[in-house]
């Protein structure tokens, strides 16, 4: 089968970091699907890995977690898919990824992909759904329904994948007020676009900005990048026993800042569940199915942003020089081989 990997970690402008190769095919076993990829879309986590991870010796790393794609084989164990089942998932970062024409993952964290969408548009979403989804509805605990609640939500980031569907998802399911950071005025118009309550520049300070949205302090913050250089501003704008998660891996964090406020700190890491084979990891089986759902009603909708053409070596280095840049809106797909 066709893939795209490297066997060195190396700069995204060298042509080594990736390279279109050839592997065998998979096999499937156990609650395996074998998935024909037809989409897949980029995410940071991809340029984190072809940093950080060098194969050994002589083998090839293949990157790539989401997918959108056809069921080709199941294994012995399967339960909940047939051949022919058009499926979406954000895949496991311990085996290896979407970046190839065939592709196994687990059934129980895979999911029937919306009807409404083709698979470029579906590929953009299933791990920054998971993540978002996972991280405001277990982690924050904030609570799906349009009751009238004074709780407030500030995303800083939120032109990215995942900020774009968290803020789709809290504006459309709950009653929390949601305000979303951008710097560029063609990122606000974007997370706008969203659903976002109001939107603030993340460049400028925090508690000005919000003053001038007429807030003093938000009950939840989450911070999807750099939150290194925004958390002494975020300590300041939570209000006390507040509760703010993150995504990204700041190289320190002093959390002593948020003692005084009894503020709760929350981490927020969608591979968790399949890194460490929890009991409950069907539980994002149940969440991509429940979000086809809500997009095929039209409650959410996709967050593909652009669109690079064919899934081989020199599109996915320009995708991965791009979210490496931080301009990034939306999502980032491939499609077909």
């Amino acid at each position: 089968m066709k893939a795209i990997g490297y066997q060195k970690s190396l700069a995204i402008d060298q042509p080594e970091a990736l390279q279109d190769i050839e592997l065998a095919d998979p096999v499937c076993d156990g609650h395996d699907l074998l998935v024909e990829v037809k989409a897949v879309s980029v995410n940071p986590v991809d340029t984190k890995v072809r940093k950080l991870v060098v194969p050994p010796a002589g083998e090839w790393k293949v990157l790539g977690w989401d997918a959108a794609g056809v069921v080709r084989a199941i294994g012995p164990e399967v339960t909940l898919f047939q051949p022919g089942d058009r499926v979406w998932y954000a895949g496991d970062l311990t085996r290896q990824g979407t970046n190839a024409e065939l592709h196994l993952v687990d059934e129980r964290i895979a999911g029937h992909m919306p009807k409404s969408l083709d698979f470029a548009q579906a590929a953009a979403l299933p791990l920054t759904t998971i993540t978002a989804w996972e991280m405001v509805f277990d982690r924050l605990r904030l609570s799906p329904g349009k009751r009238p609640t004074d709780e407030t939500l500030l995303i800083i980031g939120a032109a990215g994948g995942v900020g774009s569907i968290m803020v789709q998802l809290v504006r459309r399911l709950t009653g929390v007020t949601v305000i979303g950071s951008a710097s560029r005025p063609e990122t606000q118009v974007w997370v706008r676009g969203m659903g976002a309550h109001h939107v603030i520049d993340h460049n400028r300070p925090l508690h000005e900005e919000l003053q001038r949205i007429g807030l003093s302090e938000v009950s939840h913050i989450v911070c999807l990048n750099q939150t290194d250089q925004h958390f002494p501003q975020i300590a300041e704008a939570i209000a006390p026993q507040g509760k703010f998660g993150l995504i990204d891996d700041p190289e320190t964090l002093d959390v002593t800042l948020l003692k005084r406020k009894s503020v709760s700190l929350h981490w927020e890491f969608m591979f968790t569940r399949s890194m460490f084979r929890t009991a409950d990891r069907i539980g994002q089986h149940l969440l991509l199915n429940e979000v086809a759902e809500l997009v095929d009603v039209g409650i959410l909708r996709t967050t593909f942003g652009e669109h690079f053409g064919r899934i081989e070596a020199a599109n996915l280095r320009r995708a991965h020089a791009l979210i490496e840049s931080g301009r990034a809106k939306g999502k980032i797909v491939l499609e077909g081989f």
